[in-house]
C-alpha cells in the first residue's frame, strides 16, 4: 500500500511495523503537513462487522486520552474496504528492539521506562480504558528518550471469531495475566501483571515463562511459581524485585490495587533507604496448581454421537422383541441405521485425522538486524520458508534484514512463508533543483527525499536581485547523483541587498562627501541641489542628504542626493557683529572662549584665546527671523557672561 493515499489526506510513505491484525505505515498528513503513523487493518478483518464496530468504538475512546506517554490518536476512517487509524508518529525504536539489541537494561533505566508506562496506564484506567496487550512491542522509545504506549484498544476489539482466524492473540501469551490465560474477566490488574512481565524482561534480559507452545506458556502463568529476578541477576536491588513480585503475584487480590499505587512504589524503589529492604512474601495458595479441564466442542459432539448410537441399538432390540410390530417401527429402524452410518463416518473421519496428523506449529525466530544469509538459515532451521524482498534503506547496510513479517512471538505452520525485507543500501537519486525556491519549500523537498536538514545546512548571503529567503545556490548541484543519507547538503539563501550605515557628510565639501560615501559602497546622485543657507556663506558645502539621514541603513549602491550651499545667505538673513568686552584683573591670565548660537547652529566656538589683560572681541552673527542669537563668554571654562541679540536689533 506504500504510495497510496487514504481518505484523500494521508499519503502512505513506508511500512514501519505490523502484527497479526494490522500494518503500520509512516505517512504524511497533506492537510496539516505533518508526519503521522497510519495503522491499517488487514483485509481479513475488514469483513468482520462486529470487529470493525468494536475497533472504531475503542479507537474513539482512546482518542479521548491525552497524556505525554500515550501515542495520540488523531483520526479513524475508512477508504473503500480499508479501515485505518491515524496516530502520532514517534521517531525511535520499540522497547522490544532495544532489549533484543542490548539485553538486560540498567536498573535505573528500566525503572524510568516503567514509571512512564505506569503513568500512562494510570491515566487510561482513570478513563475506564484497559490496554490488555502491554508488551515491549507496544512500547515506543523516542529518540528524545520519551516513552510512548501504543495499541490501546486493539486487544479489546478482538472477538471470539477473530481468535479462530489468527494467532495474534496467542502471540502475546508471554505477557498474559493468569486471569487472561484462563479466559476470565480482565481488568486493570491484568495490565499491572503485564507491566510486571515487561519490567522483569527489562532488568533480567529474559522472559519469566517460555515454552514450546502458547498453551504451555499460559499454563506456566497459571501454575508455576515465578522465577525470582534476583536468581537470574543478583545485582538487582531487593526493592525493585519487590515491585516485580507484587505486580506478578498470581492472585489479583494480592497485586497492586491500582496503577497509581504501583507508580508510587516505582518512584521510590531506588531511594538509598529502600535498596536493601526486606523481601516481600505472599501467602501460598495450595490450590493454585489444580487444573480444571475444559470441555471442548469436539468432546461434546463425540458424547452426543455415542448417545445416538446407544439409543439406536436399544430401539432396534426392543422392536425385535416386540410380538406385534407397530407402523412406526420400520421408519425408526431406518433412522437408526442412518444415525449409525453418520456416527461411523464421524469416527472414521477422526481415525483418518489421526493417521494423517495436522501440520505442527513452530515459533518464528527473530532475525531483524542480521545478515540475510544468517537470517535465511535460521528461518529454514525452524522449518519455515524465507521470502526475500529487497528495498533501499539509509539506516541498514546492504544485505542486512530491515524487518520481517511476521515477527516473534508469532507462531506459524511448518513450511509457512516468512517475508524478509533486506536492505539494498542507500540508493542514489538525482539531486533536486532548489534554486529559486523559498527556504521552507527547499527544506521540505530535501526531507521528503530523505536528506538530513539542520540549521547548519543553510548559509545566508546578500544578493542584489534575489528577495530575502530565496535559494540562490546549492551544493551538490541539481541533477547530480547522490545518496541522501550520506550527503551533506549546503543551501545558500539570499538575505537580500546588503545594507550599510549612512555616514554624516553634512558640512563637508562635495568632493570630500563623495569620498566618504564611496568608502561604504554608496554613490552621489548626478544632480546636485544648490540653495542658500544660514549655516555657511561658502559654496559647495553639503547641507542635507535627505531622505537618507545619518546612521540610517541604506542598500549598497544607492545614489545619495546632496543638497549643497550656493555661497549665499537667504535674503532675510541679517549678518553683523556684536562687540564683547572681557575684563581681566591685574596679573590675571585666563583662557577665554566665546560660543555663539544663531541661525548657523548651536554653541559655535568663534574665539578661544589665552589673555592676560582686558580685551574687546567683535563676534560675527547670522540671524534669521525665526532665530535670535545668544553669545556666551567663558573664562577658565566657566560661564561669566551671556548676551542675547534680537533679530530686530541688527540693521
Amino acid at each position: 500500500m506504500e504510495g497510496q493515499r487514504l481518505g484523500g489526506r494521508y499519503q502512505l510513505e513506508a511500512r514501519i511495523g505490523g502484527g497479526g491484525m494490522a500494518i503500520v505505515y509512516k505517512a504524511r498528513d497533506l492537510i496539516l503537513n505533518r508526519q503521522v503513523a497510519v495503522k491499517v487493518l488487514r483485509p481479513q478483518f475488514g469483513t468482520d462487522e462486529d470487529f470493525v464496530n468494536r475497533f472504531r468504538r475503542e479507537a474513539q475512546a482512546v482518542a479521548s486520552l491525552s497524556h505525554p506517554n500515550v501515542v495520540g490518536v488523531y483520526d479513524v476512517g475508512q477508504d473503500g474496504d480499508t479501515h485505518y487509524m491515524v496516530m502520532e508518529y514517534v521517531e525511535g525504536s520499540t522497547l522490544k528492539e532495544v532489549i533484543n539489541q542490548r539485553g538486560a537494561l540498567l536498573v535505573e533505566e528500566a525503572v524510568r521506562i516503567a514509571v512512564q508506562i505506569c503513568d500512562a496506564l494510570d491515566h487510561a484506567h482513570q478513563n475506564k480504558i484497559i490496554h490488555r496487550d502491554i508488551k515491549p512491542h507496544n512500547i515506543l522509545i523516542g529518540n528524545n528518550g520519551r516513552v510512548k504506549v501504543t495499541d490501546f484498544g486493539i486487544a479489546r476489539a478482538v472477538t471470539s471469531t477473530t481468535i479462530t482466524h489468527t494467532n495474534s492473540v496467542l502471540g502475546s501469551v508471554h505477557y498474559f495475566s493468569p486471569e487472561q490465560a484462563r479466559g476470565g474477566i480482565t481488568a486493570e490488574k491484568s495490565d499491572i501483571y503485564s507491566l510486571g512481565i515487561v519490567l522483569y524482561e527489562m532488568v533480567t534480559g529474559q522472559l519469566p515463562f517460555s515454552g514450546e507452545s502458547p498453551i504451555s506458556v499460559a499454563l506456566k502463568h497459571l501454575q508455576e511459581p515465578l522465577p525470582e529476578p534476583r536468581q537470574v541477576k543478583p545485582d538487582i536491588p531487593q526493592s525493585v524485585e519487590n515491585v516485580i513480585l507484587k505486580a506478578l503475584v498470581k492472585d489479583p487480590l494480592l497485586r497492586y490495587a491500582s496503577a497509581k499505587e504501583m507508580l508510587l512504589d516505582l518512584e521510590t524503589c531506588l531511594l538509598p533507604e529502600r535498596l536493601n529492604e526486606k523481601k516481600i512474601n505472599f501467602p501460598v495458595d495450595d490450590e493454585q496448581t489444580r487444573v480444571v479441564p475444559i470441555i471442548t466442542r469436539e468432546m461434546l459432539e463425540a458424547n452426543q454421537s455415542r448417545q445416538s448410537l446407544s439409543r439406536a441399538r436399544f430401539e432396534q432390540e426392543e422392536a425385535e422383541e416386540s410380538p406385534q410390530r407397530k407402523w412406526w417401527v420400520k421408519p425408526l429402524v431406518w433412522l437408526g441405521a442412518i444415525s449409525l452410518f453418520l456416527v461411523l463416518a464421524f469416527f472414521g473421519f477422526n481415525f483418518l485425522l489421526n493417521i494423517f496428523p495436522s501440520v505442527p506449529e513452530v515459533a518464528v525466530p527473530y532475525v531483524e538486524g542480521t545478515p540475510v544469509a544468517s537470517a535465511e538459515k535460521k528461518i529454514r532451521e525452524a522449518n519455515l520458508v524465507p521470502k526475500i524482498i529487497e528495498e533501499a534503506n539509509d539506516k541498514y547496510d546492504p544485505g542486512m534484514v530491515i524487518r520481517q513479517d511476521p515477527a516473534p512471538p508469532m507462531r506459524l505452520k511448518e513450511n509457512a512463508i516468512v517475508t524478509l525485507y533486506v536492505s539494498k543500501g542507500q540508493q542514489a537519486i538525482e539531486m533536486p533543483n532548489l534554486v529559486s525556491l523559498s527556504r521552507s519549500m527547499a527544506e521540505e523537498t530535501l526531507r521528503q527525499k530523505g536528506f538530513t536538514v539542520t540549521e547548519e545546512s543553510f548559509i545566508e548571503k546578500e544578493h542584489e536581485n534575489a528577495p530575502p529567503g530565496q535559494v540562490i545556490g546549492q551544493e551538490p548541484s541539481a541533477g547530480e547523483q547522490v545518496v541522501p543519507g550520506k550527503t551533506v547538503v549546503k543551501i545558500t539563501v539570499s538575505k537580500g541587498k546588503k545594507y550599510v550605515e549612512m555616514p554624516d557628510v553634512r558640512g563637508l565639501s562635495v568632493d570630500r562627501a563623495r569620498v566618504e560615501l564611496f568608502k561604504v559602497g554608496l554613490a552621489v546622485a548626478d544632480e546636485l541641489i544648490e540653495q542658500p543657507s544660514y549655516t555657511t556663506d561658502k559654496a559647495g558645502i553639503v547641507l542635507s542628504t535627505h531622505p537618507y539621514d545619518p546612521k540610517m541603513q541604506v542598500p549598497v549602491g544607492t545614489a545619495i542626493p546632496l543638497t549643497i550651499s550656493n555661497g549665499q545667505y537667504p535674503s532675510d538673513a541679517k549678518v553683523g557683529t556684536a562687540p564683547i568686552y572681557v575684563e581681566m584683573l591685574p596679573g590675571e591670565t585666563a583662557e577665554v572662549k566665546i560660543l555663539v548660537t544663531d541661525a548657523r547652529g548651536d554653541n559655535q566656538l568663534v574665539f578661544q584665546e589665552t589673555i592676560s589683560e582686558s580685551k574687546e572681541f567683535d563676534v560675527p552673527l547670522v540671524l534669521s527671523p525665526e532665530r535670535n542669537a545668544t553669545i556666551q563668554v567663558r573664562k577658565h571654562n566657566q560661564p561669566i557672561q551671556t548676551i542675547t541679540i534680537q533679530y530686530s536689533s541688527l540693521p
